[in-house]
């Protein structure tokens, strides 16, 4: 099932369950959808590599917005923002842990052969395609210079 329908059904579940949190998450998924479906070039039509991009990046924005509000003490915004956080990973693949990506930026530093933290461009930019949708880039960083620093 593509993932505007599934949204289209969990919207309608959400509000047949009155569950706001749910349904604002819901939205602003579908606004992502919409959004990309109109950009110019893409035809109406989007595809998952896509819809992980964005799903990503919202997924990012709502975890620095709840940073910002957590050192504000601003609980009400922080619990909305957790709250967006878990409708949205719902529909993202499953993310790996710290270990995991530790084993594959250590293949990938030696397969490259990258010995000093001048290989970081090059071992984080293969680590962010091999990983792409399943670590986020800030942790991918962090892993590549713990490893080579």
């Amino acid at each position: 099932m593509a993932l505007e329908q599934q949204i289209m059904a969990e919207m309608k579940e959400a509000m047949k369950a009155k569950n706001e949190a749910a349904l604002r998450g819901l939205r602003a998924i579908k606004a992502e959808i919409i959004k990309a479906k109109t950009e110019p070039g893409a035809g109406g039509e989007i595809d998952e590599a896509t819809e992980q991009k964005f799903l990503q990046k919202m997924m990012k924005q709502r975890r620095d917005s709840l940073d910002i509000f957590e050192k504000q003490n601003r609980e009400d915004l922080a619990l909305k923002e957790r709250e967006e956080i878990a409708v949205i990973e719902k529909f993202l693949p499953k993310q790996m842990d710290l270990p995991e990506i530790k084993i594959v930026v250590a293949g990938i530093i030696a397969e490259t052969g990258a010995t000093s933290t001048a290989d970081m461009g090059k071992v984080i930019g293969l680590a962010s395609k091999l990983l792409a949708g399943k670590a986020d880039g800030k942790t991918i960083s962090g892993v590549v210079k713990e490893l080579l620093g």
